[in-house]
């Protein structure tokens, strides 16, 4: 009888084992494809960095709101056209590979679509808590009557919160720019303006993809007013300009090597942070920013270790604004811009291309904390065409910057300041 009392406890037993275990695995599984698709994120980031740093002066941009516009027109993708922009934007999403899936793993598309959208809800869910504000927005803004699929439409309202918008390209082009444009500002704040310019949009345009983030952190050590003077920033060329300098004395993440110093600056809560790189003679930033690679980056934050720092920083604002299309051609995206483009993921046939990516970011930054915005739309046609003593980070000379999610690593924004005035 002891025995036979026994053997539903036992069995009892190994099922909930094996129920923790599918958690387990599940979680694991979970966390590893959230990995590999912030790796792959911030990869791009940094390849994209690299293409445009040959742009003089100030630079700022977020990669996040870029790879998610472009992230969804991904989904409607197809062929040749969907490997090219996988390649570029490094997807982890299996295209046309077989059973070739060697040192990676591979999501299809369904799958890339809910994970990618389940750092977008993160995201979103951590920025409603009230320490600061996030938000990640995508909405689609198509031909009336068009005919998208309706597979198409579901995937990207169900996991990038993405819905349609009917507007009327044919007969009101510009009433279309302007109601996508007051989206923008309603979604970053009024910070990003007319991101769509007047002749972009035209009867021949069929779909519309933006996305718009926004982000506002106070300092979760932050600087005194009173203890903002001015003082010189030295510019890559020598010159010397009198700007506004914050500074404190205070514990923060800092690591430095034989030629550049990096700094942690944590928001409130310090879920997200900036990083600021800074090159220890004033005209060294163009060959810094070669070394920029996604190895190196991994490996200098991981040096940053908290000890008492004295920081000297400027305030600054600035926007940036940049069409994209030559540049992600020239990275790889070829087809997605010619008439040999598939989109027919998107409604069933293959006459549409992407006739544009344009992109805006907003940031300012000061004692109190950071504000900054970014949005991205993506524009679509008919195919027609270590020292003991206390060390001194004094940012008075060009350096880059990012704003980084901490819990994901994802970078969020990054920029360039060579003018703090500019």
């Amino acid at each position: 009888m002891k025995t036979s009392k026994k053997i539903p406890v036992l069995a009892t037993i190994i099922m909930i084992s094996a129920n923790f275990i599918a958690i387990a695995n599940t979680a694991e599984k979970e966390n590893m494809n959230e990995k590999i698709i912030v790796e792959g994120n911030n990869r791009f980031a940094l390849e994209l960095f690299a293409k445009l740093q040959n742009t003089k002066g100030n630079l700022f941009f977020s990669p996040y709101s870029i790879s998610t516009a472009l992230a969804m027109t991904h989904a409607g993708a197809r062929n040749e056209t969907e490997s090219q922009m996988a390649e570029v934007l490094h997807f982890p999403v299996s295209v046309n590979r077989g059973s070739d899936s060697k040192s990676k793993p591979s999501l299809n598309r369904q799958q890339f679509a809910l994970e990618f959208g389940k750092i977008i809800q993160d995201l979103n869910d951590r920025g409603r808590k009230g320490n600061y504000t996030l938000t990640v927005a995508n909405a689609l803004w198509g031909q009336k009557d068009y005919g998208f699929l309706e597979g198409f439409l579901e995937l990207i309202e169900t996991n990038y919160d993405g819905r349609l918008n009917e507007v009327d390209f044919i007969r009101a082009a510009e009433t279309a720019r302007q109601t996508i444009n007051t989206w923008v500002e309603k979604k970053t704040k009024d910070k990003i303006k007319n991101l769509i310019s007047e002749g972009v949009l035209d009867s021949m345009t069929k779909l519309v993809l933006t996305n718009a983030i926004y982000f506002k952190g106070n300092w979760a050590i932050q600087f005194k007013e009173n203890m903002t003077k001015e003082a010189p920033f030295t510019l890559a060329y020598g010159k010397k300009i009198d700007v506004a300098m914050m500074n404190q004395k205070s514990e923060f993440g800092y690591m430095e090597t034989d030629t550049f110093q990096t700094l942690e600056l944590p928001y409130v809560d310090e879920e997200l942070s900036m990083i600021i790189m800074l090159p220890k003679t004033f005209n060294a930033l163009d060959e810094f920013e070669k070394t920029l690679t996604p190895d190196n980056l991994t490996q200098w934050l991981a040096k940053i270790r908290k000890r008492e720092v004295v920081v000297f920083v400027p305030k600054f604002k600035m926007t940036s604004q940049f069409g994209l299309a030559s540049v992600l051609k020239s990275m790889g995206m070829k087809d997605a811009f010619s008439s040999d483009a598939d989109f027919s993921g998107i409604n069933g046939k293959r006459d549409l291309f992407i006739s544009a990516v344009i992109h805006k970011a907003y940031v300012e930054v000061n004692e109190e904390g950071t504000e900054a915005a970014a949005a991205t739309g993506v524009v679509m046609r008919l195919t027609s065409i270590g020292p003991a003593p206390i060390p001194v980070f004094r940012a008075d000379h060009p350096f880059l910057f990012l704003i980084r999610d901490n819990l994901t690593g994802s970078i969020l924004f990054i920029g360039r300041v060579a003018n703090p005035k500019a």
